[in-house]
């Protein structure tokens, strides 16, 4: 199979890479190979009666597919260069917020145009925060819900399925470079390209660290999110939630000096499970169908670790962490706050007992028997910080579960065109380490296309 572009994973980046290509240059035989499955075929065997935990399926329907991992997500497209990661650095802040201003009117064209577009811009939280010694962050959120996320994905791919050969269930083993292109190898067969881009996401970090090792691309190493997702009455959050939707909020810790973070907001959501790499943590959903909302909201405190020397690999760690969580809890502990300040584990007694009804079914448990201590100190004075701003975050019936981790891809050395050493082979979204947000990744998909059809 001989194409003018290849892309390998069909995540966000390289949804829009493919979206992009075609636009621009309707000749160009363009394809797109992804280790999981059509985006109608994307099912979790978890259910919460007959299948109540992760069972390791060999593809996890939930990470990987037409989509990515944010498919399934709550479809939070955060419009800023605060957070999110650090594309500007390549191409510049102005650029940067065209892109993903670009990416927002794709999807409000493909049936997100319902959806709401929420700004910190003038609110007199931004004032209430530096009162207590948080930092609201600015940004334009767009917030389509897991619900119309997957209705705008189906709309891109139906437009893009007769102009893309898509090939599903289809991992790369192997990307070779050759004299003037590339060659994918994936099991049963191969294909060359002229020009590639990379897009595999958080979950492709192993892949991705093997191709640089092996053609000697330059990475640097990049950090890890350790934290816990907190779950608690939406009624507590509602009057930053209803005009902000997601806050994004930093607090720099008094003992340790630590900036903790909120993360991934979801007014009137659930809490569900993530398998990454085989191993289970925490993440968060939210829906724009009122009758699928919650009584509850959550959202994720996380503390960024970064190691340098000796120890280089901040995934590792994060990874070590996660599994104690596993082998203590087999899958995610669920603890109330009451119970932690209190030194003691959660029962399922305590749990059924608590006020707030969990929305995952968890293993009652001790998180302070997981995570480190100066984490989870942070976490505490985090929360304390909170209750200034949204009285009853720290209540003893509050929920935690553990952990929660965000993995990033060492940073893959690109220069401004986001194109490595090889010319022609670019890597992009959350797998180069130089996104970590739907809006970001999205957008350096565009900004890869527009240079390859020049």
């Amino acid at each position: 199979m001989k194409y003018d572009v290849i892309i390998i994973g069909a995540g966000p980046g390289g949804i829009f890479s493919a979206y992009e290509l075609v636009k621009n240059n309707k000749g160009l035989k363009v394809a797109v190979f992804e280790k999981g499955h059509r985006l109608d075929k994307r099912k979790c065997p978890i259910d919460g009666e007959k299948v109540r935990s992760c069972i390791n399926c060999p593809t996890c329907a939930i990470m990987s597919g037409f989509g990515g991992a944010g498919a399934f997500s709550d479809g939070k497209y955060n419009i800023t260069n605060d957070f999110g990661g650090t594309l500007y650095e390549h191409i510049g802040k102005k650029a940067a917020l065209e892109l993903m201003r670009y990416v927002d009117e794709i999807n409000m064209s493909h049936g997100g145009e319902n959806s709401k577009l929420y700004s910190t811009a003038g609110s007199d939280f931004k004032r209430i925060c530096v009162q207590n010694r948080l930092n609201l962050l600015n940004a334009e959120v767009r917030h389509l819900g897991t619900d119309v996320n997957y209705v705008v994905l189906g709309n891109i791919y139906d437009e893009l399925k007769d102009k893309v050969d898509f090939h599903f269930d289809t991992p790369v083993e192997d990307l070779e470079i050759l004299d003037g292109g590339y060659r994918v190898i994936f099991k049963g067969g191969e294909a060359v390209c002229d020009k590639c881009i990379v897009s595999v996401g958080r979950s492709g970090s192993s892949w991705m660290q093997k191709i640089c090792d092996t053609h000697k691309i330059d990475t640097c190493s990049n950090r890890v999110d350790l934290g816990v997702r907190v779950e608690l009455p939406a009624v507590v959050f509602e009057h930053l939630t209803s005009e902000l939707y997601e806050s994004k909020i930093v607090y720099q810790t008094e003992k340790f000096e630590d900036n903790v973070r909120t993360f991934c907001m979801n007014p009137h959501g659930i809490v569900v499970n993530e398998n990454t790499n085989g191993i289970i943590t925490v993440n968060g959903h939210s829906f724009e169908d009122a009758s699928k909302k919650t009584d509850n909201t959550n959202f994720a405190l996380l503390v960024s670790k970064h190691f340098s020397e000796p120890f280089k690999n901040s995934n590792e760690y994060g990874e070590s962490i996660a599994r104690l969580s596993n082998m203590l809890g087999g899958g995610v502990i669920i603890q109330r706050f009451g119970d932690l300040m209190r030194g003691r584990r959660s029962t399922v007694k305590r749990i059924e007992e608590s006020t707030v009804r969990p929305t995952l079914n968890a293993t009652p448990g001790d998180l302070s028997l997981v995570l480190p201590k100066r984490i989870l100190d942070g976490i505490i004075e985090m929360i304390y910080a909170l209750d200034k701003i949204a009285p009853g975050t720290a209540n003893d019936d509050t929920l935690l579960y553990g952990v929660e981790v965000k993995f990033y891809n060492m940073e893959v050395l690109l220069n401004e065109n986001l194109e490595t050493n090889f010319p022609g082979l670019y890597i992009i979204g959350d797998g180069s380490g130089v996104t970590h947000s739907l809006s970001h990744a999205s957008a350096s998909g565009v900004y890869v296309a527009r240079h390859i059809c020049g």
